[in-house]
C-alpha cells in the first residue's frame, strides 16, 4: 500500500485534499458502520480545521493619515478613511484647551503618524461612530500603551478592564511623567 502525504499549508491545498477525501468516501462505503464513521469523524475535523484557518484574522493594517487628538486618529484602509479611537485609554482634551491635550496629540503623532500600522480591534464602534482599536506601529509598539506609559493617557477604567495599562498609569504617576508632573491633574471626563 502507498502512502500519500499531503501538506494542507495552504488553503488551495486543502481544498484539493477535502475534494479528494470527499471523493474517497463516496467510493469507499462498505457495510462496517464503524469504518464510516470514523471516516465522518475524519473528514468533519479535516473541515473543521479548514475553517478555523480560513478565518480572517483580527488585525487589520492601514496608514495613520491624520492625528485628532491624543487618542483618536484617522487611519486609511484601502481607500476608505475610518476615525479610530484608541482602546483602553483617555488623554487630555484638545477642545477646551485642558493642559497636556496638544503635548499628547503631539506624542501620538511621534508613534506613529504616516506609518503603516496594524490595528486590533473587535469591530466595536463609539458613540460616535469611531472604530475602537488598540494600535501596533511600524515597529511593533503597542501605541496605547506607550500613551499611558509617556504620561499622556488615564486607563480608562470605565470601558476597560485591562489592568496592564492601570499598572503603567501607577508607574507614570510614581515618576512623575507627562501630564502627572502637575500636582492635580483633572481626569478628561471630569473636564469634558
Amino acid at each position: 500500500m502507498r502512502r500519500i502525504v499531503v501538506n494542507t499549508g495552504s488553503s488551495v491545498l486543502k481544498s484539493i485534499f477535502l475534494a479528494l477525501v470527499f471523493l474517497l468516501s463516496l467510493g469507499c462505503k462498505n457495510n462496517n458502520t464503524n469504518k464510516d464513521h470514523q471516516f465522518a469523524s475524519f473528514f468533519n475535523a479535516v473541515q473543521d480545521s479548514m475553517v478555523k484557518d480560513t478565518i480572517k484574522p483580527k488585525y487589520l493594517e492601514a496608514k495613520i493619515i491624520r492625528i485628532l487628538d491624543g487618542d483618536t486618529v484617522e487611519v486609511l484602509y484601502g481607500e476608505l478613511p475610518i476615525k479610530l479611537r484608541l482602546a483602553h485609554i483617555d488623554c487630555p482634551e484638545k477642545r477646551g484647551k485642558q493642559p497636556f491635550g496638544n503635548k499628547a496629540k503631539i506624542a501620538l503623532s511621534d508613534l506613529c503618524f504616516g506609518q503603516m500600522v496594524q490595528i486590533d480591534s473587535d469591530k466595536k464602534f463609539d458613540r460616535n461612530g469611531r472604530l475602537i482599536g488598540v494600535i501596533f506601529n511600524a515597529d511593533g509598539l503597542n501605541v496605547n500603551k506607550e500613551m499611558v506609559r509617556l504620561g499622556m493617557a488615564w486607563h480608562y477604567k470605565k470601558y476597560s478592564d485591562d489592568m496592564s495599562y492601570d499598572l503603567l498609569e501607577k508607574e507614570a504617576r510614581k515618576n512623575k511623567v507627562g501630564l502627572w508632573i502637575d500636582p492635580n491633574p483633572i481626569a478628561p471626563w471630569a473636564f469634558r
